[in-house]
């Protein structure tokens, strides 16, 4: 299948191909495939150096909450800036650290008490993990080294978080680098059987994680999920109770729970966070992404007290949880972090996404009788699309036609960055987002996926 290029390009593009080696990316493709040139951002939109818009369907990476350059967020980083640019965390704090962290423990689940702050979201993960193994060693229980992670999961890139990846494409050439995980088969409801409902479906996952946990709890450290949606192994969706009944099998087989919101905390799926929708707390709570509402990288990683006082003693003892990073709790971040939350708390944010996500539900569900498409899905403000060679079998298109990308090239000639993953066609759009804006979003989906199936 031949992929034709838009007929766009710019100086600036042809710049950075020269120099810059681009994430996620096979840079050949680059030849065929046009380097948007973005010049400004604003609201949902962008806008490239000749002038052309784009609604950004996926929230740069689904960082910008509130959309780009939001007013408040803006000033509180300005005002910073004139305050304290950087200092180090170890030996120091400043108020931007303490107050979000006060903000973190206010709203985040119960029993979340204590912040930790990272760069991004792999790094976070990795301080989970990290922190999840190191906590049993100084409980007197050295052998529990292994984690459990869900079949189809996504974690992050770095050797950690990979290891607990569950995508061949991003695992399979490090594989020699990782630890190898126990992976449970995963609740996602597209795979239930005919006539199984998404929460029985998930109840009988439960059972084969029981299992797992039956033969190997003595040397488990924690299970990793990310709740309720799978985002990068394909925006695939589970019921709430798979949640609630994991939550009581750590209970029951002593073994920790953590929960990666990177991707899913911060309204995304209509709850202020995920873990809300199946009244849980984790042990461990790893956010990104939306935190500083798509400004500047900052993580944070909220756990229990009993957690943070198996590190609290005599420094001969040799408990100390020894992770760092330079910019660890950067004054500038945890202020626009800071002015994210308080946007949630001034604004009825969720209560518009709500309304947001009936208006995107309505504009999907044509789409459920399309003869290419198998699935259509969503949670809160996150949405999916999953496109087939044949419905009745729900037999995918091979992998090498690329039809994905197909879609994505035509939503660039409309002005909508689609960024499919596969043949997964996906919205995670800023809550800025219009209702207007909404129906041209998947008008355009739409158009791409009629032309990529034909």
């Amino acid at each position: 299948m031949s992929i034709a290029s838009p007929p766009f390009s710019s100086p600036l593009a042809t710049r950075d191909l020269a120099v810059v080696w681009h994430p996620c990316t096979q840079m050949h493709d680059h030849e065929s495939v046009p380097m948007l040139a973005i010049a400004q951002a604003q609201s949902a939109w962008l806008t490239d150096t000749q002038g052309r818009r784009y609604l950004d369907a996926v929230s740069s990476w689904w960082t910008c909450l509130f959309g780009h350059r939001h007013p408040r967020i803006v000033a509180a980083l300005k005002d910073q800036l004139d305050r304290i640019d950087h200092v180090m965390l170890a030996g120091m704090t400043h108020e931007p650290a303490v107050a979000l962290a006060e903000q973190l423990v206010k709203a985040t689940p119960a029993g979340l008490d204590r912040v930790f702050y990272a760069d991004n979201g792999s790094s976070a993960v990795e301080v989970a993990l990290k922190m999840s193994f190191h906590y049993w060693r100084n409980q007197g229980q050295p052998l529990r080294q292994r984690f459990i992670a869900l079949g189809g999961s996504y974690h992050g890139e770095t050797i950690g978080a990979l290891s607990v990846t569950d995508v061949e494409l991003y695992r399979s050439t490090y594989s020699p680098l990782l630890f190898e995980p126990l992976l449970a088969p995963s609740p996602d409801a597209y795979l239930r059987e005919p006539g199984e409902t998404p929460e029985a479906f998930a109840l009988r996952r439960l059972g084969d994680l029981r299992e797992l946990l039956d033969r190997h709890a003595h040397g488990v450290a924690a299970v990793i999920v990310e709740p309720l949606v799978q985002c990068a192994g394909g925006m695939r969706m589970y019921h709430p109770a798979y949640l609630r009944g994991l939550r009581q099998l750590c209970d029951e087989f002593g073994v920790h729970l953590i929960a990666d919101e990177i991707a899913v905390g911060f309204g995304r799926t209509g709850t202020l966070f995920a873990c809300e929708q199946a009244a849980i707390s984790p042990d461990f709570l790893c956010l990104s992404k939306g935190l500083t509402g798509g400004t500047l990288p900052l993580s944070a990683v909220l756990t229990t007290s009993e957690v943070y006082s198996a590190f609290y003693a005599e420094y001969a003892r040799g408990n100390a949880f020894l992770h760092s990073h330079s910019y660890t709790g950067n004054p500038i971040a945890c202020r626009a972090a800071w002015e994210t939350l308080a946007i949630f708390n001034d604004e009825p944010v969720l209560e518009r996404n709500r309304a947001l996500s009936r208006h995107l539900a309505n504009r999907l569900a044509p789409l459920i009788d399309h003869p290419h498409v198998a699935d259509v899905r969503q949670s809160g403000m996150i949405a999916a699309i999953e496109m087939v060679r044949d419905k009745a079998t729900r037999a995918a298109y091979p992998s090498d036609e690329r039809r994905g990308l197909r879609v994505y090239l035509h939503g660039l000639q409309r002005g909508v960055i689609l960024r499919p993953l596969g043949n997964v066609i996906y919205f995670m759009p800023p809550y800025c987002i219009t209702p207007d804006e909404i129906d041209f979003m998947v008008e355009v989906a739409i158009e791409g996926i009629d032309r990529a199936c034909a």
